[in-house]
């Protein structure tokens, strides 16, 4: 989904300011779905609304040399990759087969800025080679290293070397950086604390808002059926299982049913264990949907449910909260930062089915005045996430503002 009226802003042109060249440098990008794909689309089309100039460097999706491509949002180069063996979509660029093609659209590129959205492949060669150059680089990190566990087929004591050596590769990719931001205050006091970086800000990546309320006489009608949803990547550390399991606790008579949006490689894995607990009936699995289709599901829930213990920010959820809804959230990584407890929803102990089950009784049982009440402090939540206060604040990083010009 593309930018919408709230992330408008005067275009450079307009305020008398010379458009920049921006180059984003992306190690996951559409057609991949999951927050930092999402973020980058929206960060490029919105740079491109305002007036810039943006190029994106990401992986190509298949096999074969590097291409351009001509995109609504930006002109996106494809680089050269490598399949994933224990993901389903995900794609690597190996260094020897990309550095010589990052240097030659440098050239042709000439960015006054870079924008990378991680440490890995793509955006590590890309801050080596703007810092070569000579040119201002701006750093986003999405990840956690713990969010590569489940694809590492080691042992636990393996992956936390690997999660070790992850985090001092950051610091050391990222100090490179003029400025370096990331979506929540507990990611960057993560970053200070693992990676050595010490200066890091907070900065949401932003939603629109507007997309996800009622249009002016516009009206929603629930399901037949009070309605639990999920949206997401169907990946283990989401532990959707979770849910399932809680559903499974509350009380037959309340019908209650779970909506699941997303698609993944724990899938068949939900659908059996939905099955198993005879919940095929009350378990909808809708796959990979459209943004319109999407919409329907915020408006028409009467709660969303976020388990998973990885989120550096939640994007879904804050769409969610958006749409006025009530939220249950594990008590992990950034999630306690959309939940004042009691008012717009509760957090859970991560793992908990039975905290779980008895935090979206608590919700689904209320009085409707009530349950929209919370939906109705979910949205007011929101604002402070909006798109265009987000890009307002990158144009000014861009065009040479500093930490200490935006921290609070």
């Amino acid at each position: 989904m593309y930018p919408g009226a709230d992330s408008v802003s005067p275009s450079s042109s307009a305020s008398g300011q010379k458009p920049l060249t921006v180059l984003i440098a992306a190690d996951t990008y559409p057609p991949h779905i999951n927050g930092a794909a999402q973020f980058c689309l929206r960060l490029a089309t919105g740079m491109t609304g305002r007036g810039h100039q943006v190029h994106v460097m990401a992986c190509r999706a298949g096999s074969g040399p590097m291409f351009t491509e001509q995109r609504p949002e930006a002109t996106v180069h494809r680089l050269r990759s490598r399949a994933v063996p224990t993901h389903e979509y995900f794609r690597i660029s190996l260094p020897w087969e990309i550095k010589k093609d990052i240097a030659a659209l440098f050239d042709v590129i000439n960015p006054d800025v870079v924008h990378v959205q991680s440490h890995y492949m793509i955006g590590e060669h890309v801050v080596y080679e703007a810092a070569r150059r000579g040119i201002r680089i701006v750093a986003t990190n999405h990840f956690m290293p713990e969010n590569l566990n489940p694809f590492l087929p080691f042992p636990q004591w393996f992956k936390n070397i690997v999660g070790r050596v992850s985090w001092r590769d950051m610091g050391k990719v990222m100090s490179r950086a003029d400025v370096v931001t990331t979506p929540t205050p507990l990611a960057a006091k993560a970053m200070h604390e693992h990676a050595f970086l010490r200066k890091v800000l907070p900065l949401s990546n932003g939603i629109e808002v507007g997309n996800y309320e009622l249009n002016e006489g516009e009206t929603a009608p629930r399901n037949p059926y009070p309605t639990i949803a999920f949206v997401g990547r169907l990946a283990e550390e989401k532990h959707i299982d979770v849910l399932i399991d809680a559903l499974a606790k509350t009380p037959v008579e309340l019908n209650l049913h779970l909506v699941v949006v997303g698609g993944g490689e724990v899938k068949a894995a939900l659908k059996a264990q939905a099955a198993r607990l005879g919940l095929a009936e009350r378990v909808e699995f809708t796959g990979l949907i459209s943004d319109a289709e999407l919409r329907g599901i915020y408006l028409k829930a009467d709660l969303f449910v976020m388990p998973g213990t990885a989120e550096l920010q939640s994007l879904v959820t804050l769409e969610a909260m958006s749409a006025s809804t009530p939220v249950v959230l594990a008590n992990a990584m950034a999630l306690p930062h959309l939940v004042d407890d009691g008012v717009n929803g509760y957090l859970f102990t991560p793992n908990d089915s039975d905290d779980l089950a008895e935090k979206i009784l608590r919700i689904m049982t209320a009085e409707e005045a009530e349950r929209l009440a919370m939906g109705a402090a979910s949205h007011d939540m929101v604002a402070r996430h909006g798109l265009a206060k987000t890009l307002d604040t990158f144009e000014s990083i861009y065009r040479g503002g500093s930490y200490e010009d935006h921290a609070v």
